[in-house]
């Protein structure tokens, strides 16, 4: 009754607040299942995943591993899966419905699920509840299900509002990919339901699980595995071979470098990607010669592709400590949080030599650091202002960008099933990270249409605090994305045309030119003035129709 009563007083502390906090951290509930995979799916509401095993959060009568997040209550709500969705992957359509894909077969079928979780498509369909109460996972292995099992797939919407998926290991593997999936396939189905294949991901063998891949605003596909990347395109099916990594990092899992497509703006969109982390250590020495004091990678690489900016290949740059794990974060005003992740060692459990506990990663680094991207080079990273948390987020950890603007963290798990008294624990406690602007005077914005057309001219009205001058207005579009081992599948943010009225009171906007620049579907439109950012208001992008969608808005001339 005492938490009750003091949770119920705290909007009341944080409105009088007399002073800005700058950032800070806050512990808010529990999840009562390791999030080890989670995507919002609506502005009150998250989906999250878990393995299947005892978690303390039941449903009918043993842990759940499927729960849903109530960011206005700050509590969790089982939802009842039939496959176990250990290590799946996943995205939202066109018309707003969540996609989870793959999983794993059932390690102990007397405890766990009998459906073959590798196979599995469950779906999510909209929930207009804000409680979610009405909400559930739907699952049919007879008519959902992909081509071929996939386990550590990754997965993107691209422009027609489908889910490609990608790659994965058709079994479980301790650690280096030894029984991979080196194909594409999607969902809804194409090529008649049969996987094409990848010479990308057999090239990139063993370390491949998780690519880490981003839809381009011309509707090809920008993929990174291994050390390597390339160019695909989905329509003519063709791989183009672009610049190695340099000084042989490896970013995809088991040594997880983080990866964005960084923000996209008006008029040209030009893409540029940065991959930050990961490891150095040579994909072909055994797991067991590797340790969990190997240091990780600092060296961060950003290209621009652009004919010139592929001529000119990787530009190098150093965070501020190397990071393993870690995850990329876009932000309302266009910087990239990189967050999460440890210092030392590599993904996965009990598969290196010194493990602590079974964790295969040590020192974990708790503080986060902002990149900005229009910043001079050598003065992109800082972590001035920026809190540490007492809680380690590292393998099996997930966090998100939510429709308030502050940063959801949730999971880490490097055991095997729940464990409370090892270094390293099932962790359960859900932690926000807030940025200055939640106690402060924030934008707010009114009347802004619940769908959104290609290349439209729309007005909304605005408040705009009178302690912002205005002198730097920003619109962002944000897909929010779908957060899971150590990428954020389908994360995008691209900037409207905004001009603000005198009056202040009005912004008129042009969104994105087609469907291409941003893949159709759900997305929030965050305000931020002079550093300040609004709360998100959710709309849908396009005409909302199910995948395949046909073509919208006006094609670029670049």
């Amino acid at each position: 009754m005492l938490y009750l009563l003091q949770f119920l007083l705290l909007p009341l502390v944080v409105a009088a607040a007399s002073t800005p906090k700058g950032w800070h951290f806050v512990q808010n509930g529990t999840t009562g299942i390791v999030a080890l995979e989670f995507v919002i799916v609506s502005p009150t509401l998250g989906v999250m995943f878990d393995r299947a095993q005892n978690n303390p959060l039941q449903i009918n009568g043993h842990g759940a591993w499927g729960a849903l997040w109530n960011f206005e209550t700050n509590t969790a709500t089982p939802l009842e899966i039939l496959s176990d969705s250990f290590c799946a992957s996943g995205g939202i359509l066109s018309n707003g419905t969540m996609v989870g894909v793959g999983g794993q077969w059932p390690e102990n079928p007397s405890t766990e699920p009998d459906t073959d979780g590798r196979m599995m498509i469950r779906l999510f369909n909209p929930c207009a509840d804000p409680s979610g109460a009405s909400c559930k996972v739907i699952e049919d292995a007879q008519t959902l299900h992909l081509a071929e099992p996939r386990w550590y797939p990754s997965s993107l919407r691209i422009f027609d509002g489908s889910l490609m998926v990608v790659g994965g290991s058709h079994n479980n593997t301790p650690f280096f990919n030894t029984d991979p999936a080196n194909t594409f396939e999607f969902v809804p189905k194409k090529d008649n339901g049969v996987a094409r294949p990848s010479p990308f991901l057999e090239r990139t063998l063993a370390v491949n699980l998780f690519p880490r891949v981003f839809a381009l605003p011309d509707g090809k596909v920008f993929m990174i595995a291994n050390n390597q990347s390339i160019i695909y395109d989905v329509e003519q099916g063709t791989e183009t071979r672009l610049p190695d990594l340099p000084n042989g990092v490896r970013v995809t899992n088991p040594m997880d470098g983080a990866a964005t497509l960084l923000p996209l703006s008006p008029p040209f969109y030009t893409p540029e990607v940065l991959v930050c982390g990961g490891s150095n250590s040579s994909d072909t020495t055994p797991s067991m010669e590797l340790s969990s004091q190997d240091p990780a990678s600092d060296q961060c690489n950003r290209i621009t592709l652009t004919p010139e900016g592929i001529k000119k290949g990787w530009v190098v740059e150093r965070m501020l400590e190397g990071r393993v794990m870690s995850e990329m974060i876009l932000l309302p005003d266009g910087t990239v949080m990189i967050i999460n992740g440890a210092g030392t060692g590599y993904a996965a459990s009990r598969s290196v030599s010194q493990p602590i506990g079974l964790s295969n990663a040590d020192h974990p680094v708790t503080r986060p650091v902002l990149y900005s991207p229009n910043a001079p080079i050598g003065q992109r990273f800082s972590n001035e202002g920026l809190p540490s948390s007492e809680i380690a987020r590292m393998y099996h950890s997930t966090v998100t960008l939510t429709p308030s603007g502050n940063i959801f963290i949730a999971g880490s798990n490097p055991n095997l099933s729940v464990n409370l008294t090892t270094t390293y624990v099932s962790e359960f406690r859900a932690e926000y990270l807030n940025p200055p602007y939640m106690s402060v005077a924030r934008p707010t914005l009114h009347n802004v249409p619940t769908t959104i057309p290609f290349n439209h001219a729309f007005t909304v009205s605005a408040d705009i605090p009178a302690g912002l001058k205005a002198g730097k207005v920003q619109v962002a579009l944000i897909d929010l994305g779908f957060s899971s081992h150590s990428f954020h599948s389908s994360s995008r943010l691209v900037f409207m045309k905004a001009v603000l009225a005198h009056d202040r009171k009005s912004i008129n906007i042009i969104s994105p030119p087609n469907n291409r620049v941003f893949p159709p579907g759900p997305a929030f439109v965050f305000l931020t003035v002079d550093g300040v950012t609004s709360t998100g208001a959710h709309v849908m992008v396009g005409d909302g129709k199910a995948p395949p969608v046909q073509e919208q808005g006006i094609q670029l001339q670049l």
